[in-house]
């Protein structure tokens, strides 16, 4: 993440932010008709399709050529990050488990019709329980509701033999289903997995289990009365806790190996426990046995240790994320949900990433914000593109496509900071969307199609880097700002603060001088692209009458609407009709370019004084309503395409190869289904209650 700001990922992605959300499937789809290499056409990179979302399968390319102890270490971390999944159902909401062990065993057990169009509907809400790690849909934060009534529900429960249902002590199945129908069926009930509205209490109208029987008021009174607002190296305060209160008093329940998520942390440890006994070199040792000294006392000044020793990391080929990271589903911005991505250094493409971190302090100082917000020394910044082997927690199916940590404000100050692109995720997206209709449907002509199938995938990998590497890395908080000044806030300002530091710079004649884009046109097809997204296309993801909700949308609606009418009086974006459709289209790009770096400029002022009435303003005025009109049309203009605005993915399976009592290598496999996979994870990777 970035200077201490608290939200990094793309994705359906969020630049989810470790791991960052730019953009999914949703971007991908603009540029459908791009071409990289040829993928071998037998490769089946979409396996299944429901609701609004499709499940895709990803490559690993370069990892036969690892080394077997390599590979024994790839293997370790990747068991280490499914062991964490119950953890990431629970934190979304504390009855997810109860209800995925319910949904797993009716899947492998119903006797019955599989034939009745109920059952298709119980699949599909299954898969979306899987695939959200919850009740919760992943983007929008709603509590989707089942296809079918209370009542089959309950037969799908009593017609199931040979499975074990989550019961507790002298309970019957039919106090199961009495428990689970109104969390299932009530839209009341659950109905957000958190709230952005300002107007509500956060704590008490999220769904979210990180808090329990407290107010938002009350968890406020209680942080402010345990931060030191002193300390220049202060601890990332309730990132792996749970606040409660008991007997009249708010205490922390703390992760950790004899504490909270203890069976499935316990887990994580020992498979860290056998990658320490291999890591690659001295210096990565050290670093997985740091995690695993914070994973057995929870302690945060522990985790700070882990994550200084895991920026100083920039040798190794193998690489990962472990742990309570990214803030996105906690209202309040303080708790981290559980994820995990292994990877390796693609050291090929990694070169364009060594030529943008290598000119950070360039950047950074030719940025058109403010010079008291700038870092009079870049330190530590490192920047790979990366091959992503396993993907876990938060994570999972629904995973980042760029990374930047820690997210602490002085650890990216004293010791800099990682950054990563994923790039055979963003490779998946492309070549899955290689036919799609989406970039025909909304974009204004064939000149304008023809540009985005040229450069877009390019275009798009840059201005991930740029928003990864720079963006989340640059400007600095003043003295006395805390990093979670802008509260529920942080997140789209944030996401925006990256975003627009990477689109300032995408048009810069640096990018042609480091030979990162081949052409100037690169950049104008991300800028079609951006405006495009934000002001009309990510809209196919929100619900008639909905406003927008998640972080990355609000960020990305915020800049698009900021420019569009800050442009009008010089007509820099025009929104046309042609054939009774409705097109955005950039017709000055210089002058864009100019409103970008204005916003970034005021983004930069928001974060670094920590200004929090300016943030809601921001946000709230150009980030949060919908033009209903234009959302109805859009959203009919996609239903006739046959799409899912929003992809995740099956992962590898790695099995080891044993001889004389040791792995001597790790074979990988690409094949598994969804329904399998999720099936046996929930068999395999099922450590808490």
């Amino acid at each position: 993440m970035t200077a201490g700001y608290p939200k990094r990922k793309v994705g359906p992605m969020t630049l989810k932010s470790p791991l960052l959300l730019a953009f999914c499937c949703g971007l991908a789809l603009l540029a459908a008709g791009c071409k990289k290499d040829e993928p071998a056409p037998e490769f089946a990179w979409q396996i299944d399709q429901f609701a609004d979302l499709r499940v895709l399968r990803y490559q690993v390319p370069g990892f036969e050529a690892l080394t077997p102890k390599q590979k024994e270490l790839v293997y370790y971390l990747s068991e280490a990050a499914l062991c964490g999944r119950d953890i990431i159902f629970d934190e979304n909401y504390k009855h997810n488990i109860k209800i995925l062990r319910t949904l797993d065993a009716i899947v492998q057990g119903y006797k019955g019709d599989r034939h009745d169009p109920r059952w298709a509907a119980f699949m599909t809400y299954a898969k979306r329980v899987w695939f959200s790690n919850g009740i919760h849909h992943h983007y929008s934060n709603d509590k989707f509701a089942p296809g079918f009534d209370a009542d089959y529900f309950a037969a799908l429960v009593k017609g199931s033999e040979g499975v074990t249902f989550p019961l507790a002590e002298g309970q019957a199945a039919d106090d199961l289903v009495a428990f689970l129908k109104p969390l299932l069926f009530d839209p009341a009930v659950a109905a957000k997995k958190f709230t952005q509205d300002s107007t509500q209490d956060l704590v008490v109208n999220s769904a979210v289990n990180f808090y329990e029987g407290v107010t938002q008021a009350e968890v406020e009174a209680y942080y402010k009365s345990v931060v030191d607002e002193k300390d220049e190296t202060p601890i990332s305060y309730g990132l792996n806790t749970r606040v409660v209160k008991k007997d009249g008093r708010i205490v922390e329940e703390v992760a950790k190996i004899d504490g909270l998520y203890g069976p499935a942390i316990a887990k994580i440890v020992s498979w860290l426990e056998k990658a320490a006994g291999v890591a690659e070199n001295d210096h990565q040792g050290k670093v997985i046995e740091a995690l695993i000294a914070y994973y057995q006392t929870g302690d945060l000044e522990k985790f700070d240790a882990y994550n200084v020793l895991w920026v100083q990391d920039t040798a190794s080929l193998i690489d990962f994320v472990n742990g309570f990271i990214e803030v996105y589903n906690d209202p309040m911005g303080m708790k981290a949900s559980w994820e995990s991505v292994v990877n390796y250094k693609d050291l090929a493409a990694t070169k364009r990433a060594d030529a943008i971190s290598g000119s950070a302090q360039w950047f950074e100082d030719n940025s058109p914000v403010d010079p008291r917000f700038k870092k009079k020394e870049v330190k530590g910044v490192s920047a790979k593109v990366i091959t992503a082997a396993m993907l876990g927690g938060d994570c999972y199916p629904s995973t980042p496509i760029g990374i930047n940590l820690p997210n602490a404000n002085w650890i990216r100050k004293n010791h800099g900071s990682k950054s990563v692109t994923i790039e055979n995720i963003t490779y998946a997206y492309d070549q899955s969307s290689l036919k799609s209709p989406f970039g025909q449907e909304f974009t204004f002509s064939a000149e304008l199609l023809e540009r985005a199938k040229t450069y877009g995938p390019h275009a798009g990998n840059i201005h991930t880097d740029l928003h990864e590497v720079l963006g989340h890395g640059s400007g600095q908080l003043l003295p006395g700002v805390a990093d979670e000044a802008l509260k529920n806030y942080s997140s789209p300002i944030e996401e925006s603060r990256a975003d627009l530091f990477a689109l300032y710079y995408i048009m810069d004649d640096k990018m042609l001088e480091l030979g990162l884009l081949p052409h100037a046109d690169a950049a104008k097809a991300e800028y079609d692209l951006q405006i495009r997204n934000g002001l009309m296309t990510q809209l196919t993801r929100i619900q008639p009458g909905k406003t927008v909700e998640q972080a990355h949308m609000r960020g990305r609606a915020m800049v698009s609407h900021w420019v569009y009418e800050k442009g009008k009086p010089e007509n820099v974006i025009s929104r046309v009709t042609k054939d009774g459709k409705t097109y955005f289209v950039v017709n000055d790009y210089p002058k864009l370019r100019r409103l970008y770096g204005q916003l970034l400029a005021e983004v930069q002022r928001i974060t670094s004084e920590g200004d929090y009435e300016a943030a809601k303003a921001l946000i709230e005025t150009y980030g949060v309503q919908v033009d209903q009109e234009l959302h109805k049309e859009v959203l009919e203009r996609y239903a006739k395409l046959n799409l899912a605005p929003y992809a995740g993915f099956v992962n590898p399976v790695l099995t080891p190869v044993v001889a004389d009592g040791r792995i001597v290598d790790v074979k990988i496999d690409l094949t598994e289904g969804y329904v399998e996979q999720m099936l046996r994870y929930g068999r395999d990777y099922a450590f808490l209650k």
